[in-house]
């Protein structure tokens, strides 16, 4: 359902290879940092997104999604579960084409409110994970 492997494989093969990793920073102790180099080595662009707006693997950063002045297509969520469902939202907003909720990232709302927009979505899962299965 929130990570079925047909969802996944359209996600990781299908929606595009401009990623944005929402609360992506400098930080190499921080999940994201790893998984986003993961997703650069399988030949997605990273856009990190983060307050601070810090370049992270030679990607330039913006403060938001609404800043990122070219479409995005899978917005990878690495905030907290209470703050996921406002990014959905945002993701839907821009237009990207899905989202990505990591593991321990779970708001069934926010779930069920980007699938209604027409979104495919992902929770719980991780991408470094799942992108080297396929």
């Amino acid at each position: 359902m929130y990570g079925d492997p047909e969802t996944i494989r359209r996600i990781l093969t299908q929606a595009g290879d401009t990623w944005a990793v929402v609360g992506l920073s400098t930080n190499r102790d921080r999940a994201a940092y790893g998984v986003a180099r993961v997703l650069q080595r399988f030949g997605k662009r990273i856009v990190p997104v983060h307050p601070k707006a810090e370049t992270v693997h030679g990607e330039q950063g913006y403060p938001s999604l609404e800043a990122i002045p070219f479409k995005v297509d899978v917005v990878d969520v690495f905030v907290n579960s209470e703050l996921a469902g406002a990014v959905a939202d945002q993701a839907a907003a821009v237009g990207a084409d899905a989202v990505w909720f990591q593991l321990g990232v779970v708001d069934h709302e926010a779930y069920e409110r980007t699938r209604a927009a027409g979104l495919d979505m992902v929770m719980d899962r991780c991408p470094a994970i799942e992108i080297p299965a396929l």
